[in-house]
């Protein structure tokens, strides 16, 4: 459930569920753009913040990059699959039988069944843990049904809730995690049409994971079943 995106899902069950932070994240960004010129192809990479482990995750990379910087040695690793500090790991969650992690096949299921394309729509993600603290960031690349107007697409972009565009190169101003920490809006930026394919355009995207993938994620839907009457809020005494 992403309100945003199939909030009237609210009327039909009371038993919803937030989605993967990084399927949350990158959705805020494909809708509109599938909304002005149908999605044929989804490709995802993904570059994802310690805190995605919980806290756990934060306090291994804060105290393993102590160790390393203190003695040259990387500390064991307990959380993640290898030591993270000054590092990247291209692996979140175990291996599947068709070479993708579990992690990236959410970012396929999720994505599917949230914006309703169907079983068989082409998304191909892949994860990879980075060595920062907070806010999930996401290269995509998409196959557009229609030709992409740049400038149509930062005015969609612009006007759909929950999304803010952070897109001059010329000013060096484009999402990073540094300035998306904390903050409640997804950010996109370096938009520009694919020279792969015909009809299709890049960007990037970033997200505090901790609010639009998880807790403010699952406070909208519960506005939005209060909104529908489906939740009775209760006036505690």
């Amino acid at each position: 459930m992403v309100p945003e995106i199939n909030g009237h899902e609210t009327c039909k069950s009371k038993l919803l569920a937030n989605p993967n932070c990084t399927t949350a994240i990158g959705l805020m960004a494909l809708w509109p753009l599938h909304q002005a010129f149908g999605l044929k192809k989804i490709i995802m990479s993904t570059y994802q913040a310690a805190s995605g482990a919980g806290q756990p995750g934060m306090d291994e990379l804060r105290e393993g990059t102590k160790e390393l910087l203190a003695t040259g040695k990387h500390m064991e690793n307990k959380v993640f699959a290898h030591p993270l500090p000054f590092n990247v790991i291209p692996q979140i969650d175990k291996f599947m039988d068709n070479g993708y992690t579990k992690e990236e096949m959410k970012v396929a299921w999720e994505c599917r069944k949230i914006c309703d394309l169907g079983n068989g729509f082409p998304v191909s993600c892949t994860a990879v843990r980075i060595p920062t603290f907070r806010a999930h960031a996401e290269s995509i690349v998409v196959e557009t049904e229609r030709p992409v107007d740049l400038d149509l697409a930062r005015q969609v972009l612009s006007d759909a809730p929950g999304v803010v565009v952070v897109d001059d190169p010329a000013k060096m101003e484009y999402p990073m995690p540094a300035v998306a920490t904390g903050k409640d809006d997804v950010q996109v930026g370096r938009l520009r049409k694919s020279i792969v394919f015909e009809n299709g355009m890049e960007f990037f995207v970033c997200g505090d994971q901790l609010l639009r993938g998880a807790a403010l994620n699952a406070v909208l839907v519960a506005e939005a079943m209060i909104g529908n009457g489906s939740l009775k809020p209760k006036v505690m005494a």
